[in-house]
């Protein structure tokens, strides 16, 4: 009787171990959200900007150093949109690099496996000499 209570019990547990294994076709296969990214990595994208802005007489003059934060979309077809400044250094710096951002394309964020426009808000380290 005990044997057969034990076969029972592990056929049961069996079943149940089996109908979890199948694909329930009403779960539904999230994919991570990919955030935008530039396709050379984020420290390329500074060095870029910092080495190929071209930054105003006046703030040169000034020796001009800080940071210029921007919000932009970047759109699923890898080009920037909707470009604000955020914050910056003023003499033309925030708006040479407004420029500059303007032109790059980024890797598109993703989501469940679809290019989707996101916004992205970065600061550029600028040192105008």
């Amino acid at each position: 009787m005990k044997s057969l209570l034990i076969i029972i019990i592990g056929l049961l547990l069996g079943g149940e171990t089996f109908a979890q294994a199948k694909k329930d076709p009403q779960n539904i296969e999230m994919q991570a959200t990919r955030d935008p990214e530039y396709p050379k990595g984020e420290q390329t994208l500074y060095q870029e900007v910092r080495m190929n802005l071209k930054y105003p007489e006046e703030a040169i003059k000034k020796y001009v150093e800080g940071s210029v934060t921007l919000s932009f979309d970047v759109k699923a077809d890898s080009t920037i949109a909707n470009c604000i400044i955020i914050s910056g250094v003023g003499y033309g710096v925030d708006e040479a690099v407004k420029k500059y951002v303007e032109k790059l394309k980024f890797s598109p964020g993703k989501m469940n496996g679809m290019k989707v426009k996101m916004n992205v808000n970065m600061s550029f380290p600028v040192k105008a000499h």
